[in-house]
């Protein structure tokens, strides 16, 4: 149904000469709903557009596979005419994707991907001839090189390619989330290293950038609706109310939230320790040639359910590393010129979105 091109196509921009004239659109789609986000390049620079969220019923989407096709084209059919949405940049499901480094001998080796694809079939449980895959170049030296390499199975994009196409919507690229959301929260040029946690409604999302490569991802099922559950079960009031009485108290010790700091605890907890196992694992393996990973610098938090209050500080205390929140305009404004027509806690939530609009204007200064 669709030829091997896709390999030159996945996770690729390839500009239209005018692209620069036409807005930018980021697609950020998950199990429960799609985020967009519009970037318009104006004469003082690149400013926010047209954004918003639209919900998707549960079972259309499970576990970043398509399950109703028909009603996913309804909802891209729907926000095309709304929101004259015509091109756009897409995330693709962190489930759904694996992520491998592979050491290349440069004796004998014919070409980058070809060596890749020999050894595909080793680091991940899909045949060749059924993925699609990219890497980037992490180092390189007279004898070999170092790849970090991105598969994904061929039939999840074309499902996502279909649809796009029955929607009248063409589609730029696709992407990891956590390369787009890292693009969105790390200064441009910025090589260090981040843990980046994507905290969302129903699950979270783990990464680690280096080099502006993403070298890892972990998808843990927890998320804010989570914490609003826990909420609503032991203090038997209405899901709405939970949300409220989390969005109030958070993870604040005085003594009138001390019930429900005990009760998010448990939950958080858990959240924690997830990301500490990752960040030890970083700091305590070391590569094929015995050398330490790079420090991580920073936690980083995004997602719509990260600003829930104490939580970066819970973070930070408990693993006695630099937590915060994320800043996901540090590639577009200053501050000093342009402040964009949404809120620091509703702009959390749109970091990946962000991060793929972004992407048409990476090759600007």
């Amino acid at each position: 149904m669709f030829s091997d091109s896709f390999n030159k196509f996945f996770f690729r921009f390839f500009p239209l000469p005018n692209f620069f004239s036409e807005p930018s659109f980021g697609l950020d789609i998950s199990d429960e709903s799609l985020k967009f986000v519009e970037l318009i390049i104006t004469k003082n620079g690149v400013r926010l557009g047209r954004y918003g969220e639209r919900s998707i019923p549960p079972g259309v989407i499970e576990s970043g596979k398509i399950k109703n096709s028909k009603k996913m084209e309804e909802i891209l059919s729907t926000l095309r005419k709304e929101e004259g949405v015509k091109s756009v940049r897409v995330s693709l499901p962190e489930e759904q994707v694996y992520l491998f480094a592979l050491k290349l001998e440069k004796l004998g080796l014919k070409n980058i991907r070809e060596g890749i694809e020999l050894a595909l079939e080793d680091h991940v449980p899909i045949l060749a001839q059924d993925a699609i895959f990219d890497y980037d170049l992490v180092s390189e030296n007279t004898q070999s090189l170092e790849v970090q390499v991105t598969v994904i199975p061929k039939n999840v994009i074309e499902n996502y390619l279909l649809i796009f196409k029955h929607s009248q919507i063409s589609v730029k690229s696709f992407e990891l989330e956590a390369q787009a959301a890292s693009r969105a929260v790390i200064k441009k040029n910025d090589d260090n290293t981040y843990m980046i946690i994507d905290f969302g409604k129903e699950r979270t999302g783990i990464f680690i950038v280096s080099g502006g490569i993403v070298v890892f991802t972990f998808t843990l099922d927890l998320g804010g609706v989570t914490l609003t559950k826990m909420i609503q079960k032991n203090f038997n009031v209405s899901l709405e109310e939970a949300e409220k009485m989390k969005q109030e108290y958070g993870l604040e010790r005085n003594t009138k939230n001390k019930e429900i700091f005990a009760v998010l605890l448990n939950s958080v907890s858990v959240l924690r320790d997830e990301i500490v196992k990752h960040f030890l694992y970083w700091h305590t393996h070391k590569d094929e040639k015995g050398r330490n990973n790079p420090t991580i610098k920073k936690i980083i938090f995004c997602g719509g359910d990260s600003n829930l209050i104490g939580l970066t500080e819970y973070i930070s205390v408990s693993m006695k590393s630099s937590a915060e929140l994320a800043d996901v305009w540090t590639n577009i404004s200053n501050y000093e010129n342009y402040i964009p027509k949404i809120t620091f806690e509703k702009s959390l939530s749109f970091a990946t979105a962000l991060g793929l609009a972004l992407g048409d204007f990476n090759d600007m200064g």
